[in-house]
């Protein structure tokens, strides 16, 4: 692979998951009350547990985002 080819691949690895953090994140807060009550019966959980596992969710995929998709796009633009 050349360092384009790898650049973009990175590039739109970072667009992609991006995109999917902003869609869940927005689906998440549009019907947070539907979706808790949803998962907590499905799974047996109190709905304010469940409100914390959203959350948890949504900081690592920002974070597994930032680490596998951001940083190496911007190491490779740099170099």
């Amino acid at each position: 692979m050349t360092l384009v080819t790898m650049t973009a691949f990175f590039g739109w690895m970072t667009v992609l998951n991006l995109g999917l953090l902003m869609v869940t994140t927005i689906a998440l807060l549009a019907g947070r009350e539907k979706f808790a009550a949803l998962h907590a019966n499905m799974l047996g959980m109190e709905s304010a547990d469940v409100k914390k596992a959203y959350f948890h969710y949504l900081a690592n995929l920002k974070i597994v985002t930032l680490v596998f998709c951001i940083t190496p796009y911007v190491a490779l633009k740099l170099m």
